[in-house]
């Protein structure tokens, strides 16, 4: 079984970001498939057990890009439905969005139908994972803690 690790990355930080998260999917036994926005297939979504998706924050939301795929994959939607979703954000100042990107991923997230987890209670117990700038060893802990969670969580609805 496989997961989707899907991001959009313009400085690199949040490509960081999901190779962390992917390293933990795999951990778990789970195969992760790491694509960024414009790599991405309708299949990769519809093939995979979960979706960790991630963007830097623009303007306290994800990426336009990221935008995209969620919205040209709506057909998909439905095939979506009690599959695992979790997201991840990287942004340049302490205060500057991380958390309502992040909601801005989930909430594209709950309307494809999906199950929706945050970072585990190892890692800060919130919404999902976030970084300022590149992530640190802290930052990319946490991201592998996701990625387990998500891996292990589809491991039990499977």
């Amino acid at each position: 079984m496989q997961i989707l690790v899907l991001y959009y990355s313009k400085g690199g930080n949040t490509k960081k970001l999901a190779e962390e998260i992917a390293k933990g999917v795999d951990s778990t036994g789970m195969q992760a498939v790491l694509k960024t926005s414009q790599e991405v297939t309708k299949d990769d979504f519809l093939e995979a057990s979960g979706v960790i998706a991630g963007s830097p924050v623009y303007f306290g939301v994800m990426a336009a890009d990221l935008k995209r795929v969620f919205d040209e994959f709506v057909s998909v939607r439905r095939k979506m439905e009690n599959k695992v979703g979790a997201a991840f954000a990287a942004g340049g100042h302490h205060t500057g969005g991380k958390e309502t990107t992040i909601f801005s991923i989930l909430q594209c997230l709950l309307i494809y139908g999906m199950i929706i987890v945050g970072d585990p209670m190892s890692a800060s117990g919130h919404y999902g994972v976030g970084c300022v700038g590149s992530p640190d060893e802290r930052a990319k802990d946490e991201a592998f803690k996701l990625g387990v969670r998500v891996g292990e969580l589809c491991k039990k609805l499977a």
